[in-house]
């Protein structure tokens, strides 16, 4: 629960015809049919890595009937097929809904271009992964992120403890939007385990090309010659890199690994369930009771963050008092589901308004009966998550 600012960020159009209409911006890094793609360096790979390129090579119309070519119409239906699980890609390599939409549509882009190609050394799936994974290394290169630490702010309690990494681009993933067993019936790729804030907060910190080849190797299971193959890389590349990813991850993780694998049941249903009822109350003490000692609460993209209860209620109390003139109003709230954990869509009426306005969608990390983390993010992503931005005052 917070003041929350839509996120002012337009989004890259639709990518022609093989995605949704509109255009994308044209990316100078990308080439025509069956030629090579530069990427991304991590300058502190190993000089066989360094300078690696990821073919984009021609598209595989498999038919069964030998190679033919592939019909612009039958193009445009077989990509968008791809879609829901190349997001879901790009989102793991990115950490953010809005840029992992963008970053499919501009996979679907270089695709569109390269169509005319065709060599059959590999499926339609296996091309779009390495010609998206392409594009989101391009994106990291170009925006060269890094997560940071919090800082304390001037006349805030943030508890005693370490500040938490600040990834400020962080994003949460609907549900909803997960391909269906149908669409990829590969469950590797859509676990809930490799989902979770605490999993993609955590994949942030991997330079660019260690956190491809984590997600390949470790999230999608491809082999290391695939692996290889696909980022044009040797396989002692590959396995070095994976080697100096994973104990990187493993720093950025929850010490138990139980702690976020933990699938939501009746019990956490629960808890969130008199997490919502409670702030509707404005009934600060029983919000306490759900919330464990330790607590953390980070709002990306903003600087504000609490480790421990009692900084955490410090920081409530006043938004929840009608005495006070921090009083926010009245709360609603709508039960959601992000990256596999449970959530909350919280709304709030202004004193003297009559319509419940979008405010904060609360992302739960639940241990037992305890709240152990939230992750609050600003409403602009409401409509992804099938919630309106409005409710009327009666509901």
């Amino acid at each position: 629960m917070r003041t929350a600012t839509a996120d002012p960020r337009g989004t890259v159009p639709g990518a022609a015809e093989a995605g949704r209409g509109g255009t994308v911006a044209a990316d100078p890094g990308v080439t025509g049919a069956g030629h090579a793609v530069p990427v991304a360096a991590d300058p502190r790979a190993p000089e066989a890595e360094r300078g690696a390129t990821l073919a984009a090579g021609p598209i595989p119309a498999q038919t069964g009937h030998g190679e033919v070519p592939l019909a612009e119409g039958d193009f445009a239906a077989l990509v968008e097929s791809y879609r829901r699980e190349l997001r879901v890609h790009c989102y793991r390599m990115s950490g953010s809904y809005d840029d992992a939409e963008d970053l499919v549509q501009e996979t679907f882009l270089r695709a569109w271009r390269a169509r005319d190609g065709f060599a059959g050394r590999a499926s339609l799936r296996t091309w779009l992964y390495r010609i998206a994974t392409n594009a989101c290394l391009d994106f990291q290169r170009r925006t060269a992120r890094r997560p940071q630490r919090y800082e304390p702010l001037p006349g805030m309690n943030h508890g005693d403890a370490e500040p938490p990494a600040r990834v400020t681009w962080l994003q949460p993933y609907p549900d909803e939007d997960l391909p269906s067993t149908e669409e990829q019936p590969d469950v590797r790729a859509v676990s809930r385990e490799t989902l979770e804030l605490v999993f993609l907060a955590a994949v942030q910190h991997l330079p660019p090309r260690q956190r491809a080849v984590l997600v390949l190797r470790d999230v999608l299971g491809l082999a290391a010659a695939e692996t290889a193959e696909a980022l044009e890389m040797t396989v002692a590349s590959v396995n070095s890199a994976l080697q100096r990813a994973r104990p990187t991850l493993r720093d950025h993780l929850p010490r138990r690994r139980a702690d976020w694998t933990a699938e939501a049941d009746a019990r956490e249903r629960e808890v969130l369930r008199r997490y919502m009822a409670a702030a509707e109350r404005l009934d600060l003490d029983e919000i306490a009771t759900l919330l464990s000692e330790d607590i953390t609460l980070t709002m990306p993209p903003n600087p504000f963050w609490f480790v421990g209860r009692e900084a955490l209620t410090e920081f409530l109390r006043p938004s929840l008092d009608p005495a006070s003139p921090m009083f926010l109003g009245d709360w609603r709230h709508l039960p959601a589901r992000a990256n596999g954990q449970l959530a909350a869509g919280g709304y709030v009426r202004r004193p003297g308004t009559t319509v419940y306005r979008a405010q904060v969608l609360d992302v739960l990390r639940i241990e037992g009966d305890r709240i152990v983390e939230i992750t609050s993010f600003e409403p602009h992503l409401f409509p992804a998550f099938g919630l309106p931005l409005r409710l009327p005052a009666d509901r």
